[in-house]
C-alpha cells in the first residue's frame, strides 16, 4: 500500500500506521538478488529463520528503508561497490539490496552496548537494508538519539542530506553555488543547508506547467534563485546571472551531466570548481576549453560511499548535525512515498509491492520512496 508525504516539520513527517512491534518473529524477510541485471527481474523475496545473538551481536528489526539511485544500480551491475554475496538466507547465495535505512534493536547481546529499543543507522555502506530483519555485530551500527526526531527524517537522513553536507563544507558565508538538479534530494538539502550556513545559490530545475509552484516550494527552502535548465544554457542570461553574483560563483553542483553540467560549469566564476556527485541523463560530461585555461576551473568527482567508508566517524558527526538543524526546526525532510508492506501477507504480495516501489524509484519524480514493514 503507498502513502505519499509530502516535505513538512516534525509534526506531520511520522509513520501512520501500524508499528512493526518489538515481539518476536520467527523469521524475517529479504529482498535479495543472486544475479544483476533489469532489476524487475532479478530481486526475490527470501525468508530465514531469526537467531539469538551472541553477546557481540544485536538482532534488529526495520523501521524504514529506502531505494536510492545507487541501489537500482548495484542491481543492474554498474555500480562500483557492490553488498556482499552470503548463503545465511536459506543457503541461497544472495546479496542483499539497500544502503540507506533505519532500524530499533530488539534482542540485545549481553556485550554489544546497545539497548532493547534503541535507534541504529548502518555505520558503513552495503549493509543490505533491505529487509525486515538483521542479526549483526554491534559495531556494525551507531546508535542515534532520537528526540525530537521522526522516523522519515532518521531513514532518510544518511545519503542525501549528508551528500550535500560534505560537498558544500569547504564554502564560507556568502559564497555563491550552483546546482543542476534543484529538486532532487540533495538538491532540497543542498538549498537548506546552503541558507542555513549564510550560502547564495543558484538552483537549476527542468521546466515543467507548476513551474511557479516550484520556484516557491524551493525560494522557502531556502534558494536564493531558482532558474530552468534553458535559462541556464542561455547565454544572455548568464547576464543575468552575473549580475545576482557578481561573476564569483564558487561551486557548481552536477548530478545531471551533458549539457546540463556544460550550463552550470559556464556560470562559475574564477578559481570554481565542479563537483559530479551523479550522472542522471547518463549523458558524457563535455566542458570548454576556454574556462578549464583562462578562468582555472577544476572539475573533480565526489562519491560518498568511499568518503563514508573511509570515514565512518566523519559521517556519524555529520548525520547528528543534520539530526540537530531536524531537532531546531531549520530543517525539512525530503518528500517520500511510503510503501507499507505487510508481514503478514504472502511472499508473492509483499515481493510484488516492493516491486512497485522499486519501479517508481526507477521512473524518478522527485518523491524518495521508503519502504516499511508493518503488521496490520
Amino acid at each position: 500500500m503507498l502513502r505519499t508525504v509530502r516535505s513538512s516539520f516534525l509534526a506531520r513527517n511520522s509513520f501512520g500506521s501500524p508499528s512493526f512491534g518489538l515481539r518476536f518473529n520467527s523469521v524475517g524477510r529479504a529482498f535479495v538478488f543472486s544475479q544483476t541485471g533489469e532489476p524487475q527481474e532479478v530481486v526475490q523475496v527470501l525468508e530465514y529463520p531469526l537467531e539469538k545473538p551472541l553477546e557481540s551481536q544485536v538482532l534488529l528489526k526495520s523501521l524504514g528503508f529506502t531505494i536510492n539511485p545507487a541501489d537500482i544500480n548495484q542491481l543492474e551491475g554498474v555500480y562500483p561497490s557492490v553488498p556482499p554475496k552470503s548463503v545465511q538466507i536459506n543457503n541461497e547465495d544472495a546479496a542483499i539490496g539497500g544502503n540507506e535505512g533505519l532500524f530499533q534493536v530488539l534482542d540485545p547481546g549481553a556485550k554489544s552496548g546497545l539497548t532493547k529499543g534503541d535507534w541504529v543507522l548502518p555505520r558503513k555502506t552495503c549493509f543490505g537494508t533491505w529487509r525486515s530483519h538483521a542479526l549483526v555485530e554491534a559495531d556494525t551500527v551507531v546508535k542515534i538519539e532520537n528526540t525530537d526526531l521522526t522516523k522519515v527524517q532518521a531513514t532518510t537522513v544518511s545519503v542525501n542530506p549528508s551528500t550535500a553536507y560534505e560537498m558544500l563544507k569547504d564554502l564560507k558565508e556568502g559564497d555563491w553555488f550552483i546546482q543542476n538538479g534543484g529538486n532532487s534530494g540533495v538538491g532540497r538539502a543542498a538549498i537548506q543547508i546552503g541558507h542555513l550556513r549564510g550560502l547564495k545559490s543558484i538552483s537549476v530545475v527542468r521546466d515543467r506547467p507548476d513551474l511557479e509552484e516550484l520556484k516557491k516550494e524551493l525560494t522557502d527552502l531556502g534558494a536564493t534563485h531558482v532558474i530552468t535548465e534553458e535559462e541556464a544554457s542561455d547565454k544572455l542570461f548568464s547576464k543575468q546571472i552575473k549580475s545576482w553574483t557578481g561573476g564569483k560563483i564558487k561551486l557548481a553542483l552536477n548530478c545531471i551531466g551533458g549539457k546540463s553540467a556544460t550550463s552550470i560549469m559556464r556560470q562559475l566564476g574564477a578559481g570554481g570548481s565542479i563537483v559530479t556527485y551523479g550522472g542522471m541523463s547518463k549523458k558524457p560530461l563535455t566542458f570548454p576549453t576556454g574556462p578549464f585555461i583562462f578562468k582555472d576551473i577544476t572539475a573533480k568527482g565526489y562519491w560518498l560511499t568511499r568518503w563514508a567508508d573511509k570515514h565512518p566517524e566523519e559521517k556519524a558527526k555529520t548525520i547528528e548535525n543534520i539530526f540537530q538543524f531536524y531537532r531546531e526546526k531549520k530543517f525539512v525532510a525530503p518528500p517520500v512515498n511510503i510503501w507499507e508492506l505487510d508481514f503478514n501477507k504472502g511472499n508473492d504480495v509483499v515481493l510484488a509491492e516492493f516491486l512497485d516501489a522499486l519501479g517508481k524509484a526507477q521512473k524518478g519524480g522527485g518523491k524518495k520512496q521508503l519502504v516499511q514493514w508493518v503488521e496490520n
